[in-house]
């Protein structure tokens, strides 16, 4: 047996208000994380409810929304503190382009009535919106948070909603994680189907000028856009047919 004498016993006080601050910290940690899941979920499910209440055949009704902004004022507040890594692409992704539609949204109300967002200066690159832990206009949620992270998926461009007829159609949904891919499928099938946003006459095919302002999108490895359009149309295009565009329509998207 061992004598203590003269030994120096460990510090229990010590040892225990260590325990107590790691145990604190991990406590701290798991209420953030929780909290924090909480407010991705709540936003997602507020989003999903209000798309369901104001968006109807592809169109929004700003007077409605004009007369009780409530609800889109406090789902963009929820949105202020959320931020998301890029590094769950799914929740990345579907929060942004819920966001962005969004702000859209936002920025009809707060100038309507209002013909067309081409109608209020700087609607696209002027105008911030307080989002996801950023201060940020939609051409930057555009292309600084989504095409320039994720520059393989082009088929972004056919569900950030830009208040214009011309811009694919908005849908009653939110965007969320677990449905992003197929949702993002369905609508770029929809859109590459529909004879008036693909217009063929002959040996001639129309395409939307999305086609022409963001060409690269649609061209990565050696694609042609026909090439492009043809990977999600039941009825291909001739892959020899002559590409031209036509004007675009920013007309608001309005219910009438």
């Amino acid at each position: 047996m061992h004598s203590t004498e003269g030994a120096v016993l460990p510090n229990t006080n010590y040892k225990k208000m260590n325990y107590s601050k790691t145990l604190t910290a991990f406590l701290l940690l798991i209420t953030f994380q929780f909290g924090f899941a909480q407010d991705t979920t709540t936003f997602f499910d507020k989003a999903d409810s209000f798309f369901k209440t104001h968006v109807s055949n592809g169109r929004v009704d700003y007077v409605a929304i004009k007369a009780n902004s409530g609800s889109l004022n406090e789902l963009l507040d929820l949105a202020k503190n959320i931020s998301i890594s890029k590094g769950d692409a799914e929740t990345y992704q579907a929060f942004w382009i819920n966001g962005y539609n969004l702000s859209v949204i936002k920025g009809i109300v707060d100038n309507y009535p209002i013909k067309s967002p081409l109608d209020k200066g700087g609607f696209f690159d002027k105008i911030t919106y307080d989002i996801g832990g950023e201060n940020i206009t939609l051409n930057d949620i555009e292309n600084k948070l989504l095409r320039a992270n994720f520059p393989k998926e082009a088929r972004f461009h056919f569900v950030l909603v830009c208040a214009g007829l011309g811009c694919p159609p908005i849908i009653n949904n939110a965007y969320l994680p677990n449905t992003l891919d197929a949702q993002l499928q369905k609508q770029t099938e929809l859109a590459l189907n529909n004879p008036n946003f693909v217009r063929i006459k002959g040996k001639r095919v129309g395409l939307s000028q999305i086609f022409e302002w963001y060409k690269g999108d649609f061209t990565q490895d050696g694609k042609t856009l026909v090439d492009y359009v043809n990977l999600y149309r039941n009825e291909k295009i001739d892959s020899k047919a002559k590409v031209s565009y036509y004007p675009y329509d920013w007309s608001l998207n309005e219910t009438k």
